[in-house]
């Protein structure tokens, strides 16, 4: 995946598209401050994956509050980084496919009610491995231990 983004960085070079350009630059210097971190070992899908996840999730709160804000051009240009964000993660599973596995771990782990979240919300996040948004598997998670009681 690190050769796949370096890759498009460079054709994003040639065609001179700064948007991407900057979008990848920044994901580039976040895989290379993590690879520092763990002292130039080479990092996992999984370790890219999450990087990237939680470049995407820093976008879409700047989404929300440039829209709060009233900034619509802001909006614009993270909205197409997002985009370009997104074309590195796995494919996303939908709201059924969630609930299923959510109800799963539940049944797994012997959950209750709201003091059981954190515990579900950490098994059921392992499982998804960047292929659900972690706001979403919040709702669906509280949605069903409420359903619970």
């Amino acid at each position: 995946m690190i050769e796949k983004i370096e890759s498009d960085f460079k054709e994003a070079l040639k065609r001179k598209d700064t948007i991407a350009i900057s979008t990848l630059r920044m994901l580039k210097a976040a895989i290379h401050n993590k690879q520092i971190e763990k002292k130039g070992e080479k990092l996992q899908e999984a370790e890219v994956v999450k990087i990237i996840s939680k470049q995407v999730q820093q976008h879409q709160d700047s989404i929300e509050q440039f829209k709060k804000g009233n900034r619509q051009e802001l909006v614009e240009k993270e909205t197409k980084e997002l985009q370009i964000l997104k074309k590195y993660l796995p494919e996303q599973l939908s709201s059924e496919e969630i609930t299923k596995v959510v109800d799963k771990v539940i049944a797994e782990t012997g959950a209750k009610d709201k003091s059981d979240f954190g515990k579900v919300m950490k098994t059921a996040m392992a499982h998804f491995k960047g292929q659900a948004d972690g706001k979403l598997v919040s709702q669906i998670v509280s949605a069903r231990l409420n359903k619970e009681k």
